[in-house]
């Protein structure tokens, strides 16, 4: 939905607001084949994710230890060294979306400078200052590469650089990775990676929804929703193999580091992973305790969603702490530098080709027809607008997650529904016993309507949470702005904190069975 410049602009406010490790080496010649790397939407049987290869120096590593990691100095560097410079002046992807702890990515930079170094700093609390930092590049020459290749008829924008710079992960812990890259004459950018252990369980994994960080991404001039002119040329295919626009990271300054920060401070086990890992390697999730999505996570695959579907009925909880999460239908596709680097959306039936193959793997919203799936039988809650704002009306007081609150029936919190927002609806049907727990009046488009945060709960156990708006994650940090005041962030981050401790210590439902509600709640 059409959040993205409301995204830039907060994250440049909360952007304002170790030892080093190995060297980089600089790498030579492109290694991308020739005649490879355009828009072809064909699915490869590799499971390897991002072109994933383990690397000769990647072992086993024990679960990350969250307390004694933010034990670690920290620094803030990573935000007071961002330096946003005119366009072009530095920037750069990597060709994996996540590592392994041990294994290599390269970076595909370019720069008007002469040169640049590279600052890698792992997410997290560190005392409040929310980031370590685990490796220094040393000086790497630097130029300015090709202008960006868009392939015609699906607008596909691809950077087909050589590569500039290899970077171990040697003794880096698994989690969310910020790499600084300044330039000589002190513009910076990011490029965000995640580093992912073997397995998960027993632990709740943190999912970056890189997907939908990349439908988003104008680098280039075209993303799933613009192209140059409007709407009608956008891009219908977008690739990992470019950089990043605005800061590099903007989705996961705002919708996905404040909760990481807090699930860290709180010392909980945590692993990390991506929605693109969520796909490829339902392997890496067995035995998880919860897998939680974060502020904004909309582009799902099928097989996405049947993997969370089948974590869910197996006994894992899942949370949705945003709005407009599993709403959009994508396929994967491969580029030269490997599998799952391209996110495929027509987001339209009649412009798909693998309409007339497949129609369940049309690209559009999933609740739409011919074979609608609406995302509320997974989530609990149906997407409903954009943009609205509104306070959070507490409807269910007694629920398990406001304990601490103080809140009661009518309870309002300041701004805290918005810039999209859900509701539980009674067709399509939601999972039952469903517990709806917020009730907010809204209106979005010029119709009254309301939002509603939900839980609910399954056979296995699983218990299931949806804020239902999306400025749930922005608001336990100093994101939101005008919208929430001090009252709407504490309640926020005591529920979340709730949420987080009981989705812990295993399937939820056992001990927080959903009350079935819905009946109770009023229509607009």
């Amino acid at each position: 939905m059409r959040w993205a410049a409301l995204v830039v602009a907060a994250v440049l406010v909360a952007v304002a607001g170790c030892s080093a490790g190995e060297t980089g080496t600089p790498v030579g010649a492109s290694q991308r084949p020739p005649g490879e790397g355009g828009a072809s939407g064909d699915r490869d049987d590799d499971p390897r994710p991002g072109g994933a290869k383990p690397s000769a120096t990647s072992t086993a590593v024990p679960p990350l230890d969250v307390a004694a990691e933010n034990s670690k100095p920290g620094t803030e560097d990573w935000k007071t060294g961002l330096r946003t410079g005119p366009a072009r002046s530095i920037e750069a992807y990597a060709d994996r979306i996540a590592v392994r702890p041990g294994e290599t990515f390269r970076l595909f930079v370019s720069t008007t400078a002469p040169g640049y170094t590279v600052t890698a700093y792992r997410m997290g609390w560190y005392g409040g200052d929310k980031g370590r930092e685990v490796w220094r590049s040393a000086h790497v020459p630097g130029r300015k590469q090709a202008a960006p290749v868009v392939d015609p008829g699906v607008n596909t924008v691809h950077a087909d650089w050589d590569p500039s710079l290899t970077v171990p992960t040697t003794d880096w812990p698994e989690g969310s990775y910020l790499l600084l890259l300044t330039s000589d004459v002190g513009f910076s950018t990011y490029v965000p990676v995640t580093v992912r252990g073997g397995q998960t369980r027993g632990r709740m994994v943190l999912l970056n929804a890189v997907t939908t960080w990349q439908a988003y991404n104008e680098w280039g001039g075209y993303n799933l929703y613009n192209g140059p002119q409007d709407y009608s040329d956008r891009a219908r295919i977008v690739s990992f193999d470019r950089p990043y626009d605005s800061t590099g990271a903007a989705g996961f300054l705002n919708m996905e580091l404040p909760l990481i920060a807090l699930a860290e401070r709180m010392g909980l086990p945590v692993s990390y992973a991506t929605d693109v890992d969520l796909d490829a390697d339902p392997k890496l999730f067995a035995g998880a305790t919860a897998v939680i999505t974060l502020g904004h996570d909309e582009y799902w695959s099928t097989a996405m969603r049947e993997h969370a579907t089948e974590f869910r009925d197996s006994g894992t909880n899942l949370a949705f702490l945003g709005a407009n999460a599993v709403n959009r239908h994508i396929r994967f596709g491969r580029t030269a530098l490997g599998d799952r680097r391209l996110v495929i959306c027509y987001k339209s039936a009649a412009e798909d080709p693998m309409a007339a193959d497949d129609a369940t793997e049309t690209t559009q919203d999933w609740r739409l027809p011919p074979h609608p799936r609406p995302e509320n039988v997974l989530t609990g809650t149906y997407y409903q607008c954009f943009p609205g704002n509104a306070p959070f009306v507490v409807w269910d007081a007694d629920a398990w997650m406001f304990a601490g609150t103080g809140a009661r029936r009518g309870s309002a919190y300041k701004g805290l529904v918005g810039v999209e927002y859900d509701r539980v609806v009674r067709d399509p049907a939601p999972p039952q016993p469903i517990q709806v727990l917020s009730h907010s009046p809204v209106t979005c488009g010029g119709k009254a309507d309301y939002a509603n945060a939900s839980y609910y709960t399954v056979p296995s156990g699983a218990g299931v949470f949806s804020t239902g708006t999306m400025r749930w994650v922005c608001a336990l940090g100093t994101a939101c702005g005008q919208y929430l005041d001090e009252a709407g962030r504490r309640f926020a981050i005591q529920v979340t904190e709730n949420v987080l401790r009981a989705f812990a210590t295993g399937p939820a439902g056992k001990a927080h069975p959903a009350r079935a509600n819905l009946g109770e709640v009023s229509e607009p």
